[in-house]
């Protein structure tokens, strides 16, 4: 009898697991990150950034569901958008309708996106040169701000594209605010810590299945060393997200998709 109740009790608990794996993608967690720093101009004190990757909007991430998330982003009323790759799961078919719903993003700084290796390169770029909305830095940089202050907002290609990070950083100086876009995170290794204050990353999915959040048995190639949330080295912080979608199966665990809110304070 004994052993009857425990292996009722066990196939209850994988029941129970298992139907959580399938709920927990739809548990977005908005998580608040505040960076501190003497290079944040005085005028962008208290500015709200967020930043969202790994949509892989397509069969497993509906267009409803995009349309919601552009809406709960909105909603945070940012100051600047940053989108860090991986819009679609390699299908062309919905990269239009995705950068046509991305479009209704608002941010008074803007909207800046670079890809990421899911993306299919050329209908992407096509998609991106066509927004109203949405400016594609990959291999370039813009200076985002007025008379009073200026940060520069830079991105890089991604794993199966060139990488150009002297156009990303532009003519920036180590005094001067410098965040960059790149979709894998373990090119945090090759960025040069004085000259780039913030990197912004996602493509691992924080592992999307783990062991309780322990352990990750599933990263991709250029996520193995950083997997998920802060890392500071020298005088440079990575913040790798869980992102938003799934690959390969709509399941999650232990690995909550993302919407990253980063507030600048100058110290």
């Amino acid at each position: 009898m004994r052993t009857n109740t425990i292996s009722i009790s066990l196939i209850f608990l994988a029941v129970l697991i298992v139907g959580y794996m399938f709920i927990e993608p739809y548990w977005v967690e908005t998580k608040e990150i505040t960076i501190e720093s003497d290079q944040i101009p005085a005028n962008f004190d208290g500015k709200r950034i967020v930043y969202l990757s790994d949509i892989h909007a397509g069969p497993l991430y509906s267009q409803d569901r995009l349309n919601n998330l552009v809406n709960q982003v909105n909603a945070l009323k940012p100051d600047l958008i940053l989108l860090g790759g991986d819009y679609v799961s390699g299908e062309d078919t919905y990269i239009n309708s995705t950068f046509g719903k991305l479009n209704k993003l608002q941010a008074p700084l803007g909207v800046y996106a670079v890809l990421g290796n899911t993306d299919p390169q050329y209908y992407s770029w096509m998609a991106l040169d066509n927004s109203n909305t949405v400016i594609n830095i990959g291999n370039l940089g813009d200076w985002v701000g007025n008379s009073d202050g200026k940060i520069r907002i830079g991105g890089v290609g991604a794993e199966n594209d060139r990488q150009d990070i002297d156009d990303a950083v532009g003519n920036a100086t180590p005094s001067d605010f410098v965040i960059l876009l790149r979709h894998e995170p373990d090119y945090f290794t090759k960025v040069n810590k004085s000259m780039v204050d913030l990197v912004l990353s996602g493509h691992t999915h924080g592992g999307q299945v783990t062991f309780f959040g322990l352990w990750t048995p599933f990263l991709p190639p250029d996520g193995q060393k950083y997997v998920s949330g802060i890392y500071k080295e020298g005088n440079s912080t990575l913040i790798v997200s869980n992102g938003i979608g799934t690959v390969n199966f709509p399941v999650r665990f232990f690995a909550r998709p993302q919407i990253i809110v980063i507030t600048l304070k100058r110290t």
